[in-house]
């Protein structure tokens, strides 16, 4: 689209909002991005956003946004206000406010919580460091309140990245909880004795389920639901109860898996990643024993969001899996057939930089974080 036809398409777009056809709608980027199944707009729907992480919808439309540096931000038609209350987070290297969910039955009165991961600076055992935390609070006006602390990884270490830290909700009200490998020793993601490099399942308190795989098992840590995984920053519960998850390998062979109860995802002995300089593989294509992905990301996508289409506004995408990517800048449709990928479709490629994160919201939009100290929140919009 030419700057004069942006122009025209921005003048369309405030003319409709005040018409009232268009909900908080803000500046439009592209008014019509074709695509195999649905054209769409993309809308710019906040701005001045720094470095967010996670982006989640209350019943009455507005947004909760996590900024890395430690701020939460809630997004009332496009004005921003900064909450106060939230946790002290370290702030440093990949770490800070990370994820944000609500529980799966917000607004009835009594489960009103809003769930935060983040990294936390402590020392444990005398080592000193960061590890992956969850917690939660209650929204009253513009501050956090009854905040409590669930769940702190059983490690504190070095160096500050790999916290995983993605959050999803399954159907029988266990929370999905990703945890990087934390990034020095590869290896801590094949030990199931610790959480370093796994997906937990915890009960809406943190706890950990009596049905976990190695629940009451000596050789292992009851919360841990899936072991092998490198860092996974895309995950979500299908409306089949299916756990899929984005992960990121080193340079090259970034992963889509199916997370299921304590298979073993291979990293590091199972990869077809390589080290950042050289040409040194890490691991094996395929080690007996692992699981293989379900698809693997061209190139060097660095997946972070993952978004399932779930709703009426686009039908030709219903079931569909959204995966967004860092360094490519890429949003990815995949068409998924029970576990099998058939075929995939980028959607968008560079139009906003950077993808953080991909949800699709309680009124059926897409919405997207771009990755800046700039940064905004956009919406997909179908466009007929």
């Amino acid at each position: 689209m030419n700057r004069l036809a942006k122009y025209i398409a921005r003048g369309l777009a405030a003319l409709a909002l005040t018409s009232g056809t268009v909900a908080t709608a803000a500046e439009v980027i592209e008014e019509r991005i074709g695509t195999d199944k649905h054209d769409v707009r993309l809308v710019r729907v906040a701005t001045g956003l720094h470095h967010p992480w996670a982006v989640a919808q209350l019943p009455d439309g507005r947004f909760l946004i996590t900024e890395r540096r430690g701020r939460l931000a809630l997004v009332d038609k496009g004005q921003t206000t900064y909450l106060e209350g939230v946790p002290e987070v370290s702030a440093a290297g990949q770490g800070g406010l990370l994820d944000v969910v609500l529980h799966p039955q917000y607004g009835d009165g009594s489960h009103d919580w809003i769930y935060l991961t983040y990294s936390k600076a402590g020392d444990k055992a005398g080592e000193k460091g960061t590890a992956t935390a969850l917690g939660r609070a209650k929204l009253s006006g513009n501050t956090l309140t009854d905040f409590e602390e669930l769940f702190v990884q059983d490690r504190f270490s070095q160096p500050g990245r790999h916290y995983g830290s993605r959050l999803a909700w399954r159907n029988d009200g266990t929370l999905m909880m990703t945890i990087g490998d934390r990034g020095r020793v590869r290896e801590r993601a094949q030990d199931i004795e610790d959480h370093a490099g796994s997906v937990l399942r915890l009960t809406d308190t943190g706890e950990a389920p009596a049905d976990n795989p190695f629940a009451g098992d000596k050789a292992g840590l009851d919360e841990i639901f899936s072991f092998g995984n490198r860092n996974i920053q895309g995950l979500v519960v299908s409306a089949q109860d299916q756990i899929w998850a984005s992960e990121h390998a080193a340079r090259g062979g970034d992963e889509l898996n199916l997370i299921e109860a304590g298979k073993n995802y291979g990293w590091p002995t199972a990869s077809r990643s390589q080290e950042y300089s050289g040409d040194k593989a890490i691991g094996k294509p395929s080690v007996p024993g692992t699981q293989q992905p379900q698809h693997y990301y061209e190139g060097r996508f660095a997946p972070s969001g993952l978004a399932q289409v779930d709703g009426p506004l686009f039908p030709q995408w219903q079931g569909n899996l959204l995966a967004g990517g860092l360094l490519s800048e890429k949003l990815l449709r995949i068409v998924i057939d029970g576990s099998e990928v058939k075929e995939t479709e980028v959607l968008l490629d560079g139009e906003i930089g950077r993808i953080r994160d991909v949800r699709q919201g309680r009124d059926g939009f897409i919405y997207l974080l771009n990755d800046q100290t700039d940064a905004g929140l956009y919406r997909l919009e179908p466009v007929e």
